[in-house]
């Protein structure tokens, strides 16, 4: 008896090495490292957040010691009568800066599909650098601070800054299809990771000469790669001659399953499936999708949702754990942003592992979901780590593992496979736009939730914090439930006509 095309399983990672050349290597090392520049900028203001709160409130000092004059020249930094209105008001910055990153999320993923990918993302990196060196180095170096001038300057970064991950995303799609996707992904989405873990690094090196310098130094760095990408990034194969993905299906089996949405219909016959990811007439070229088109492609909603909920526990960690690390054990702030790596650590490797256990089972939900569900006892035993920083990395590496490792996966592979699936098999330009709508939704959630964490931080304590994680990460479960519930139908399904076949 011949077994459905549906449920045959050839190797995944088969038909991704005979197709693999330099360059999708390069694609996949710029990409990779230009988001990687993007996040190290973000990670330098949550790292040199004592260092900020420290220059903008008034040190304690000897009574008797004279007042230095004129007041308003020494005492100029100082914005907040004390260390609790400093962090409030940082917490407020976080939270516009990814309300205006969502923002900018969903236009720029419209923009994506209808402009160069290669001009959008250096444009967003360059600009976004310039932002980034004049809100920490050059107000200091002229000792101007204003908290207007600094909430603008933070709403024009979030949504230079939106540019990034529509656009890498889309790159990578547009050269890797579904063979080992899940794998591939899972290990290009550590670019995230890999950029709080690069800032973490200059931030700490150079934050003993003034927090300017941690800035300067990342800014200069992210800008230097946006050149980088403007002169050396190709978007698509068809720029160097090579064939565009699904061009070559019918020469080769594996590709048939290795180029399958995972998001399709399993049940439809395999003779009137078309897997290509561009259009096949050369003579018209693809419209874009439209947003809404793209809001009613089957599990996008129910996946932004969920995302939402899911990436304000990981932006949570993103933004607070080095404060929360010196503020709750009062470990030095070098020491707390160094320590603080091993929670991304956790997030590369779970989302590789992760990544390549779905390319197996051709599932992703289920995946998700036990993962999730490990997520929920990390996030219970990490609020009740003791004051020591081995036991402390652990815990924190494990639940970088169950959040981060999901968290990239969302983002990166399930929004490709979003991107991709059948149903807009006639307009290929629909990647960016999902994955806009994907991420948008879930900085929203995000938004929200820094401004939450410092609010039930200061008047509730950081174990209250960890509880709100805890139901943000059950309501992520409960949003891919119906997702779940039918992919474990399938492999139920498969299994059962497999046995069949034998």
């Amino acid at each position: 008896m011949a077994v459905p095309g549906a449920l045959r399983r050839q190797p995944a990672n088969r038909g991704l090495v005979s197709h693999c050349t330099h360059h999708h290597i390069v694609v996949f090392l710029l990409t990779f490292f230009s988001y990687s520049l993007l996040h190290a900028s973000r990670k330098t203001f949550s790292n040199v957040k004592v260092s900020i709160s420290s220059q903008w409130t008034p040190s304690p000092w000897n009574s008797t010691a004279p007042e230095l004059q004129p007041y308003e020249l020494w005492n100029s930094s100082h914005l907040f009568q004390n260390a609790e209105e400093a962090t409030l008001f940082l917490g407020t910055l976080d939270t516009i800066f990814l309300f205006s990153y969502a923002v900018g999320l969903f236009v720029s993923g419209i923009v994506g599909d209808r402009l160069n990918l290669r001009w959008v993302l250096s444009f967003g990196m360059c600009s976004s650098a310039l932002v980034v060196f004049s809100f920490g180095t050059l107000t200091e170096w002229l000792h101007f601070y204003n908290k207007w001038f600094y909430c603008c300057l933070w709403v024009v970064n979030g949504l230079l800054q939106s540019t990034g991950w529509p656009c890498v995303v889309a790159v990578m799609g547009n050269w890797f299809g579904k063979a080992g996707r899940g794998f591939v992904f899972g290990l290009w989405s550590a670019c995230a990771s890999v950029g709080n873990i690069l800032g973490a690094f200059l931030a700490s090196c150079v934050l003993k000469y003034g927090y300017e310098y941690a800035f300067l130094v990342t800014a200069s760095v992210q800008f230097a790669g946006g050149v980088v990408v403007f002169f050396g990034l190709l978007t698509s194969p068809k720029e160097v001659g090579l064939p565009e993905l699904g061009a070559d299906e019918d020469e080769a089996s594996v590709e048939e399953d290795a180029n399958r949405p995972l998001m399709g219909n399993d049940d439809v016959d395999d003779d009137d499936q078309n897997y290509s990811i561009q259009a096949t007439d050369n003579d018209n070229q693809p419209k874009a999708i439209g947003f809404f088109q793209a809001c009613c492609l089957p599990g996008v909603v129910l996946y932004s949702l969920a995302y939402a909920c899911l990436k304000l526990v990981n932006y949570s960690f993103f933004f607070w754990l080095p404060f929360y690390l010196s503020n709750n054990f009062g470990w030095k702030e070098a020491e707390a942003d160094q320590l603080s790596i091993w929670y991304d650590v956790g997030g590369i490797i779970g989302g590789t592992i992760q990544g390549l256990i779905s390319d197996v089972l051709q599932k992703r939900a289920p995946v998700l979901a036990v993962s999730l569900l490990f997520a929920v006892g990390s996030l219970f035993g990490y609020s009740r780590s003791p004051n020591s920083k081995p036991i402390n990395a652990v815990i924190m590496a494990i639940t970088g593992f169950f959040i981060g490792g999901p968290s990239n996966m969302i983002s990166s592979a399930i929004s490709a496979d979003l991107g991709r699936q059948d149903l807009v098999k006639g307009s290929s330009e629909a990647l960016a736009t999902v994955t806009g709508i994907v991420d948008g939704t879930g900085s929203i959630g995000a938004a929200v939730g820094q401004y939450l964490v410092s609010l039930i931080q200061e008047n509730l304590g950081w174990m209250w914090v960890f509880y709100f994680f805890i139901l943000m990460t059950s309501s992520t479960i409960l949003f891919i439930s119906p997702l779940i519930v039918r992919e474990i139908r399938l492999l139920l399904h498969e299994r059962r006509l497999r046995m069949l076949a034998e």
